[in-house]
């Protein structure tokens, strides 16, 4: 190969480079460019001059019979993005992107700018590019790209520049990284993919290239005709070790839809939490608006709403119980959470079927290029997660693990009943991901989880989840990206019972659904981008089936009737710059819901309450026949407006509708709870919220603060008649009640992301209520009037603190405090026929005592060397130092003839504990 300089080009003193007119014929198949020079320059008098890297180490495959030389040189560079020239002395000069030009255009002189050499030349198709090296000080600094293949014919003024961004080390896509044209209104970020697409004049551009964890890049990029550039980008240790939470430092008064927020999973392993463990949607409660009931409690409470109002999902599959261990545990693994987008306001139009938050999960994308890993252990729980490549650079392999040995740690908790108890679990997690091609991405994910334990020694309950996720992301052109997934989500209960043997019973519960999700993103200009698509969802539930254990029993079997579903949907909303202070982010969901058969459903007498008695008639329902259809419009629309550059307001207002409710009468989210669709009796949950909020981030995004309040009416709460039967009962619509809710709040967050100290306070002000009236007494509840719901706690705060005493030592504090949830007191009792009855208060009159915990923990960090084989990391914490006995839970017992009071606490002494985690 022979190397030129490009100035040659120039000094040539060609008059003309027409070129010649001699033929040759040749045939090559999969051949590389250079290969076919060689052949050329052996089969005529011309000689090629380029540089190795604008062949691109192509393969290339043509014939040609008595064909012109240069005509062929044209085919050949067809898939590459350089240019030619022929010489008089037969000497042909690949130029790169460049076109050499013999004269200027005619009046080029009179509209050339000397600041901008591209901006007066619109009207001029066949105009060279110019730029000058050195117009900067700092310009050998930055890298100067060129992108496309110039073109004389070309009228055309603005081009496209796509690809991807990609994290060095792991060789992954990277999204939400932002791309900003330099001293322009120009920008973009990239799409779950890694991807971006811009659209710039031809000419000279600076691009800056940022995403919080990454050192910034800079690059000079030349523009000539369509093309396409991937970055590369390095981690920055130093700012990933300061930083906790959220993506970009100053997205919060920039994004335009409300009750966001985003975890930043790679730095909460320093926060303390309950033995030990890195626990994701833990961490998600110490922020505003995000609650749990109690601390053992499995479920989360999201701006007033019920444990069953959130959609939790894990690329893209749902979890329908996403807690270990009496709620102690997340059931998901850190090691494989990539990012997670808790949605509590304004929830995107392209998520439906629940009223008060999305939790969207999504796991990493494994290391393409090396084997990399992270691995822990812990007194109770020990995890590992491994990160394979499949095909270097093309596909990759993440695999995660984690079990559970924790009958030692039962032993310590206050509840006697409980610390005679066992339990156990253990999750596995896998996803593929493959790189087809530049435009197109196919992921598969796979999960599994199983929790076992007894409360007595005479029962053994179990439930698990399953779930699988295929997706396919592809890039249909340059404006517009698509994906097609397809989940599978399964959730399962067991109660074994093994006790007397002629009662020893059997009894199951299955819920599993099946979703199909088509979206496409569609970039109409830097301002305006739609996201719009159809989804379908299939329910299928077995509600309960009861069978007898061992040849002995005399248990009755019970089979409840299957039930099936179908909820469809199409969604559509769009994202608007209107001007550079005001976005508006608008959508719309159309969602119908079918309830199907097979299956016998029960009518009423009209003006009469739901009991045996008041049976109207029965309906029998054929397979996949239609029985009930509900369904409607939902809006969904935010804005955000800067009053100032640092300052943002936004309001919200959306409507939702959930087809599908927990049945529960105990206080707090149960691993036994089962899921009742609507049927012609029950009536789907719907919703309406409205927020406003105001943000801001001051001294340098080093403080950021929000203040957002919200208004949330419910419709058909689903609730429970007194003493109630919920499982394996055949007339359930007989058993519950359904009413209306509202809650109303206000958030506060003030977080600092920089320095060696770092953290954030939360504190939420917030009541939830229900109404439970009816004409009907046995269906009134409190008069009919709002009482507080069985999860409102009216303050909740939060202090995370974390301080970096040097590069390797760390201390961090989490202290919470809650007001005591409601509960029902007894009041008095009167004797009847010689027997005490006892008379309670109003449902939630009283509360329990409030709630407050003080955790610390010290972090030791291995030494940084970069070439070591593995990095390591020691937790060592004191879950509950102030030794509280908080209260899981109040009830009453009759001892000596008086009733007394007793409560339940999960951890009432400090808890210690040592992790030790590594990653290689």
């Amino acid at each position: 190969m022979k190397k030129l300089l490009l100035s040659m080009l120039f000094c040539l003193c060609i008059v003309n480079a027409k070129a010649q007119s001699d033929t040759i014929s040749i045939t090559y198949s999969n051949e590389a460019i250079e290969e076919v020079f060689r052949r050329i320059e052996n089969l005529t008098p011309y000689k090629f001059y380029f540089h190795q890297k604008w062949t691109e180490d192509k393969k290339i495959s043509g014939s040609f019979t008595n064909k012109p030389i240069d005509f062929i040189v044209e085919e050949i560079l067809k898939t590459t993005n350089s240019n030619y020239y022929i010489t008089k002395d037969k000497k042909i000069i690949l130029t790169g992107n460049l076109i050499v030009y013999n004269a200027l255009p005619e009046g080029f002189n009179d509209k050339k700018s000397s600041d901008n050499k591209t901006k007066n030349t619109d009207d001029i198709s066949d105009v060279p590019v110019f730029f000058n090296e050195k117009k900067s000080n700092n310009s050998t600094q930055i890298e100067t790209v060129r992108v496309g293949k110039a073109s004389k014919t070309s009228n055309r003024k603005v081009f496209n520049l796509s690809g991807k961004v990609i994290d060095f080390a792991t060789g992954n896509t990277l999204s939400n990284v932002s791309l900003r044209v330099v001293n322009t209104n120009e920008g973009v970020t990239t799409n779950n993919n890694g991807f971006y697409s811009l659209e710039l004049p031809l000419g000279e551009h600076i691009i800056d290239i940022t995403s919080l964890g990454f050192q910034k890049i800079t690059k000079r990029v030349i523009i000539y005709n369509d093309g396409s550039l991937d970055f590369e980008l390095f981690e920055d240790l130093e700012e990933l070790d300061e930083v906790l939470i959220e993506a970009d430092i100053d997205e919060n008064t920039r994004e335009t839809i409300t009750g966001l927020t985003k975890l930043d999973v790679k730095n909460i392993k320093t926060i303390p939490l309950v033995l030990g463990e890195r626990d994701v949607l833990k961490v998600a409660t110490t922020l505003p608006g995000i609650s749990k009931a109690g601390e053992g409690s499995s479920g989360y409470n999201v701006r007033g709403g019920k444990e069953d109002q959130n959609l939790i999902l894990l690329d893209g599959g749902v979890i329908y119980n996403p807690s270990h261990f009496f709620g102690l545990f997340s059931a998901l693994n850190p090691f494989s959470i990539g990012e997670v987008n808790i949605y509590k306001g304004n929830i995107p139009a392209e998520f439906g079927g629940r009223l008060s938050s999305v939790f969207d999960l999504k796991t990493k994308k494994a290391n393409k290029t090396k084997v990399t890993g992270e691995a822990s252990v812990g007194p109770v729980t020990s995890n590992i997660s491994l990160e394979l490549p499949v095909v270097k650079e093309k596909s990759s392999l993440l695999v995660g693990g984690r079990g559970a040995y924790s009958n030692w740690i039962l032993k310590l908790l206050d509840d006697k009943d409980i610390s005679k108890s066992s339990a156990s679990f253990y999750d596995f997690i896998a996803k593929y991901d493959h790189e087809i091609n530049q435009n197109n991405n196919l992921s598969v994910t796979g999960y599994y989880s199983k929790d076992n334990f007894s409360i007595s020694s005479d029962s053994l309950f179990s439930y698990e989840n399953r779930l699988v996720s295929l997706k396919w992301d592809t890039k249909i052109n340059k404006k517009n990206t698509g994906s097609v997934q397809l989940t599978n989500s399964n959730y399962a209960f067991n109660i074994l019972y093994d006790g007397e043997a002629i009662n020893d019973f059997d009894l199951g519960y299955n819920l599993n659904e099946t979703e199909l999700k088509l979206k496409v993103k569609y970039l109409h200009n830097k301002d305006l981008s739609f996201d719009y698509g159809l989804a379908g969802k299939i329910y299928n539930i077995n509600p309960g089936e009861k069978k007898p254990a061992g040849s002995s029993s005399i248990v009755s079997p019970i089979v409840l009737p299957k039930e099936k579903a179908l909820e469809s949907a199409a969604f559509i909303s769009a994202k608007y710059n209107v001007t550079e202070d005001f976005a508006i982010n608008a959508g719309l969901r159309y969602v119908n819901y079918s309830f199907l058969g097979d299956i016998a459903q029960r009518t009423y007498l009209q003006g009469e309450p739901k009991s045996a008695a008041t049976v109207k008639d029965t309906l029998y329902f054929g397979n996949n026949e239609t029985v009930k259809t509900y369904g409607g419009p939902e809006a969904r629309i935010s804005g955000r407006y800067f009053i100032t550059p640092d300052v943002s307001v936004k309001a919200s207002y959306s409507n939702m509708y959930q087809f599908i409710h927990t049945l529960s009468n105990n206080t707090t989210a149960s691993p036994i709870d089962t899921w009742k669709l609507s049927d012609l009796n029950i009536e789907p949950q719907k919703s309406q919220q409205y927020s406003l909020g105001l943000f801001t981030n001051f001294s340098d995004n080093l403080y950021e603060v929000s203040l957002e309040g919200y208004y949330k009416t419910t419709n058909n709460v689903l609730d429970y008649k007194v003493g109630a039967e919920l499982l394996l009962n055949t007339t359930l619509e007989t058993e519950v009640l359904q009413g209306k809710g509202k809650s109303y709040g206000l958030e506060f967050l003030l977080k600092k992301s920089k320095g060696n100290l770092n953290g954030w306070i939360g504190y939420t002000y917030s009541k939830s209520s229900i109404k439970l009236d009816s004409p009907f007494p046995e269906e009134v509840v409190n008069k009919g009037q709002y009482f507080p719901a069985n999860f409102d706690k009216p303050h909740d705060f939060s202090l995370v603190s974390n301080y970096k005493i040097t590069k390797r030592f760390s201390a961090s504090m989490n202290f919470v405090y809650q007001t005591g949830r409601p509960v029902t007191y007894p009041v008095g009792s009167y004797y009847q026929n010689g027997q005490e009855i006892v008379v309670y208060s109003d449902r939630n009159k009283f509360r329990i005592p409030d709630y407050y915990r003080l955790d610390l923990s010290f972090n030791v960090e291995g030494n940084h060397k970069v070439n070591k084989l593995a990095h390591s990391f020691w937790n060592v914490s004191v879950y509950n130092v102030l030794g509280r006995n908080n209260p899981y839970s109040v009830f009453f017992v009759s001892e000596g003839g008086e009733i007394k009071a007793k409560q339940a606490s999960v951890f009432s002494i400090p808890i210690p504990t040592i992790t030790y985690n590594l990653k290689f």
